[in-house]
């Protein structure tokens, strides 16, 4: 694995710092709490590419492994034991998705980015809501049927989700306008080669 370069280290640590404030700022929606965690690891995806988005958010999860403060609900190994900690794990894998995909087509659009999204918030979904329900059912013995399980992890979030995919997809294309956008090699070479 290559260096990183000074700019490389600066903007994965904003996104870590992105990432934890997210998580604590709270939108309250009807009876329910958004907050803006996923908007954060989506951009970091995005962003920084699929290596660094990992970088990142996988920096994030173990701060808060290691007892650092920055999950919702504390931190420390014992929270692998909690239901949302699969969220936690999905945010890594989506944040690589979300960098890989966005940058496999022959330009950078806003439907390319919104479509990284989507199959990223997919990923997290089937991540988050497994893990809800084996550690619910076989771990901390709060039983709890797949149905409800999916209807409350899943269906009832996907709106607001929906709308922060939309965001990161406008906030992703003007980033990478603005050239806050990290370009990875392989790209950069094959770039090189057409452009030559």
């Amino acid at each position: 694995m290559k260096h990183l370069t000074v700019r490389e280290i600066v903007l994965c640590g904003l996104f870590i710092a992105l990432i934890t404030a997210g998580t604590f700022i709270r939108i309250p929606v009807g009876t329910d709490v958004y907050t803006l965690q996923f908007l954060f690891t989506l951009l970091a995806g995005l962003v920084l590419g699929a290596r660094l988005g990992v970088v990142a958010v996988a920096a994030y999860v173990l701060l808060g492994l290691l007892g650092v403060p920055v999950f919702a609900s504390g931190g420390g190994p014992a929270y692998v034991l909690q239901p949302t900690f699969g969220y936690l794990l999905a945010f890594i894998l989506q944040a690589w998705f979300g960098g890989y995909y966005a940058r496999r087509g022959a330009a950078i659009s806003y439907g390319r980015l919104l479509l990284a999204n989507l199959g990223g918030m997919v990923i997290v979904y089937l991540i988050g809501i497994a893990w809800f329900y084996l550690v619910s059912n076989y771990v901390i013995a709060a039983p709890i049927p797949l149905w409800t399980a999916i209807l409350y992890c899943g269906i009832l979030q996907a709106p607001p989700d929906f709308l922060l995919c939309l965001a990161a997809a406008g906030i992703g294309l003007r980033c990478y306008r603005s050239g806050v956008w990290i370009v990875e090699e392989k790209h950069t070479a094959l770039h090189k080669e057409v452009c030559a």
